[in-house]
């Protein structure tokens, strides 16, 4: 599977969440031969879990379908930038590789914010690469909450 494959299905995930009501964030974990460990969306308001970001969802899935808390030589695809709880988490899962589409000035921690790979606190880096349609990300998300603000 190709990285632009798994951001595509990271944004179907994505549109799934919003047709939840959630925010459209998808996420997708895949193994060293690029096959689908597990594939979810934010389900924040569904589970009444402030830490149900699609990345976590994912890892946890992953994490208990492996039977162990680390995901080495793992890739997670993301739809939009991790924010700072995310890639703490990311981290001390010993994922791989994580592959984003779109930024998130306001709320990531990967390229923005608190850099968090970049901190010297910071005990295992992910490679970090960007694929997939970065605008296609950022308009789900920009439709969103658009419709929200709309009366």
């Amino acid at each position: 599977m190709t990285d632009d494959e798994a951001i595509a299905l990271a944004l179907a995930e994505a549109e799934a969440a919003a047709m939840r009501g959630e925010v459209p964030v998808g996420a997708v974990l895949v193994d060293g031969e690029g096959a689908v460990i597990a594939q979810d969306g934010n389900r924040i308001l569904e589970l009444s879990d402030p830490t149900a970001h699609a990345e976590m969802v994912v890892m946890r899935m992953a994490a208990r379908k492996l039977a162990n808390e680390r995901l080495i030589g793992t890739t997670l695809y993301v739809t939009l930038e991790p924010c700072a709880m995310c890639t703490g988490a990311i981290s001390l899962a010993r994922v791989a590789r994580l592959v984003f589409a779109a930024d998130d000035p306001k709320g990531g921690a990967v390229l923005h914010g608190p850099k968090f790979f970049e901190q010297p606190t910071c005990h295992h880096r992910p490679v970090v690469a960007r694929a997939g349609d970065a605008v296609q990300a950022s308009e789900q998300l920009k439709a969103f909450f658009r419709a929200r603000r709309t009366p």
